[in-house]
């Protein structure tokens, strides 16, 4: 049986990983951080007390679906402690990365910006299409949720440093007035309405036809089982940086 801590315990990931947690015999949630009180069936620690909580309660692992300010308070201790980390948070700046970075020389961390296995076969998809269809013109969009703060997604991001390997280009977020498309670009267009839990497509087009790529998540839960995976398999795993891909290849 692993056992987690999930940082976010109250936002919209962290309910999808608690109601993922009790269908599985694998893992148990024992205990969770937010930012406001909480009435759940584990105790819930404010964020200023994640050193407390995760010595008190000796998890396995923590996941990690919060902001940016809380996860560095997280990671910090979970070096401190020995306690593997997952992240699922994205908007890092440098300094924030830099963190995770230390934090992985001393327990095993594994940080993607999406947990579902299908973003990670459309991925695997995305190389040999870009190999095939060098000429054609490329664009990526994604959509979320009303509450989503970062912009573009984790997701997007992840996409265009794919797309980086096999091209350079620069990044048009989005286009206004008069700007005609130039060869080497690559338009980033975002929308964010409602409580669509993640779309992300990405268009190849040219020579009078049009590739599309794209994949849906109808439901939060698919990223909170692969978040879970990853807990389960990553405390295993020695200190470093891990990707969701390692959990999806063992």
């Amino acid at each position: 049986m692993t056992t987690v801590g999930i940082n976010g315990i109250t936002g919209r990931m962290g309910e999808a990983i608690r109601e993922r947690a009790s269908e599985r015999a694998d893992v148990s949630v024992t205990f969770g951080i937010a930012p406001s009180e909480a009435d759940l069936d584990v105790p819930v620690y404010e964020p200023g007390e994640a050193a407390e909580a995760i010595a008190e309660h000796a998890p396995d692992a923590v996941i990690d679906f919060a902001v940016p300010e809380g996860t560095i308070n997280v990671a910090e201790a979970c070096a401190e402690a020995g306690v593997a980390l997952v992240v699922g948070t994205t908007g890092f700046d440098d300094a924030g990365s830099a963190v995770l970075d230390e934090t992985s020389n001393a327990v095993p961390v594994l940080k993607a910006t999406n947990f579902a296995r299908g973003i990670h076969a459309l991925l695997r998809t995305l190389g040999p299409a870009l190999g095939a269809l060098e000429e054609y013109d490329v664009e990526v969009m994604e959509t979320h949720h009303n509450g989503k703060r970062d912009a573009p997604s984790g997701t997007a991001k992840t996409i265009l440093e794919e797309i980086s390997e096999y091209r350079e280009f620069d990044t048009v977020p989005g286009r206004e007035g008069i700007q005609p498309r130039e060869d080497d670009e690559v338009g980033m267009l975002v929308r964010r309405a409602g409580d669509i839990r993640g779309e992300h497509e990405i268009i190849l087009a040219g020579n009078d036809e049009v590739l599309s790529l794209s994949h849906r998540a109808e439901d939060r839960g698919v990223f909170a089982a692969g978040a879970l995976d990853a807990a389960v398999w990553l405390v295993d795993q020695g200190p470093g940086r891990y990707e969701f891909g390692d959990v999806i290849d063992a």
